[in-house]
């Protein structure tokens, strides 16, 4: 792969020496300039990846040369420099159409951050190209939106279980997109004109889950007042795609294994046998290997689903997708509620490649939407992150000139205490940072809402 290159421009050339020197060693090739009117000169004769310019030199200034630069290549991502003083030009920059900005004294570290984002979002186009190739133009991509090896790994499995009529297990943590994952394979597969029938395993009792799959005859239980199609000759000919496999009993796992080996089943309350030609695909957050080891999943109903696997990685495997796919959510809310958010502070991103991010994917969109909907000017300002993000935030901008915020309480050693405590302070803690929602914080710790429920009662807390 060729060396990125880097258009730097400062009219103080022990800086611009200097920081052309640092981006060399980074591994780029830098062009230097020392005036506005080069700078635009420059990318008038050849393409240049990213651009890091100073907002005040003489004659043309930063911000005219920006809007000539985006005149004549406006793809290119302009990363304004400016003293911390002036923040109300970089404010100007950023209304003219610069990517971010960065505060003089720099600290190199942010420098590399933001210089990281901007060249990311300079390949999007080109990682975009590929992902259009697995899917359809009608298809959103949604949580597939990425530059990272780990993601571009997963799209690479699906675009083989597209090109196949072979079970595929997609496995990976709750809301990192599994469900899109299958729903692309589909998109793309030779069954995409048949029927897509999904099913959560995990949203419904055994007896109706078994109804759902299979259907039943008219009188097979109380309520079946006439025949019904389950799920699998909803899909047939077409795709099942059946969440949180994990969920289903021994008697289910003997029956699906039945329409994996044979394309048979049976209704309930029929004796009929009855064949289906459908491709299943199936998604866990479980490890399916160890629910067979402990006797809880069928080993041979797991060989027959597992013949090819994606794993889907979680958001905090693929931190450099997080600048992007804040920006789609951001127009994607932004074009929802009527507004005309342009992109976020560098503050407010930042917070966001920060966090760990435990809700993955769907814990990001939710909290661009709340954003989206708080805020009142061009930008997302790190105000319009929820708490725990914000936290985050005022630490980071403390690094680059404000004031320093006061150091938290160290966290005490949970060491050598019974493992009652520890489970109380992680269960507390997670209630804490979802802000009281019982809902959310039994998500996260990865337990029913009822048994959150007891164990609060059991503190004296509910």
């Amino acid at each position: 792969m060729s060396m990125s290159r880097i258009l730097v421009v400062d009219d103080d050339p022990g800086h611009l020496e200097s920081l052309s020197l640092l981006l060399k060693g980074w591994g780029y090739a830098v062009t230097p300039a020392t005036r506005g009117e080069e700078a635009v000169s420059l990318v008038e004769q050849g393409p240049f990846d990213a651009v890091l310019m100073d907002v005040r030199m003489p004659g043309m200034s930063g911000v005219e040369a920006l809007t000539r630069i985006k005149q004549r290549n406006p793809a290119v991502p302009v990363l304004i420099m400016t003293a911390y003083s002036s923040v109300d030009a970089a404010v100007e920059a950023l209304k003219a159409g610069a990517y971010d900005y960065l505060t003089k004294p720099l600290d190199f570290e942010l420098v590399r951050l933001a210089l990281d984002r901007a060249l990311d979002h300079t390949r999007l186009k080109e990682e975009n190209a590929s992902l259009r190739a697995l899917l359809p133009d009608a298809f959103d991509p949604g949580q597939l939106i990425g530059v990272s090896p780990a993601l571009q790994e997963a799209l690479t499995m699906a675009a083989v279980a597209a090109r196949s009529e072979a079970a595929t297990l997609v496995t990976g943590e709750s809301g990192t997109g599994k469900e899109l994952i299958a729903r692309a394979v589909h998109a793309n597969s030779a069954r995409a004109r048949r029927p897509l029938a999904t099913l959560n395993c995990a949203a419904l009792t055994t007896s109706l889950l078994e109804s759902e799959l299979f259907g039943h005859e008219k009188g097979a239980f109380t309520g079946a007042d006439k025949r019904r199609e389950g799920r699998i000759l909803q899909a047939d000919g077409g795709t099942l795609f059946l969440d949180e496999i994990g969920e289903l009993d021994a008697l289910i796992q003997a029956k699906l294994l039945r329409v994996l080996q044979q394309g048979e089943l049976q209704r309930l309350g029929s004796d009929d046998v009855i064949t289906a030609d459908v491709r299943i695909i199936a998604a866990t957050n479980r490890n399916l290997e160890a629910e067979v080891a402990a006797g809880r999943f069928r080993q041979d109903l797991f060989y027959r689903l597992n013949v090819l696997h994606i794993h889907v990685p979680p958001l905090r495997e693929r931190q450099e997708d997080i600048p992007l796919l804040s920006q789609h959510f951001l127009g994607k809310f932004s074009a929802k509620y009527g507004k005309a958010l342009k992109r976020f502070t560098p503050q407010a991103m930042d917070a966001l490649v920060r966090h760990p991010w435990p809700g993955n994917v769907r814990e990001l969109e939710n909290a661009i939407e709340r954003a989206v909907l708080l805020a009142a000017g061009d930008y997302v300002s790190d105000r319009e992150l929820p708490l725990a993000l914000r936290q985050m935030a005022t630490k980071a901008s403390a690094s680059v000139g404000g004031s320093e915020p006061p150091t938290p309480a160290t966290a005490p050693s949970l060491a050598g205490r019974p493992l009652e405590d520890v489970e109380k302070a992680a269960i507390l803690q997670t209630l804490a940072q979802t802000g009281g929602n019982k809902s959310e914080a039994a998500r996260l710790l990865g337990i029913s809402r009822v048994t959150l429920h007891k164990k609060l009662q059991g503190y004296g807390v509910d």
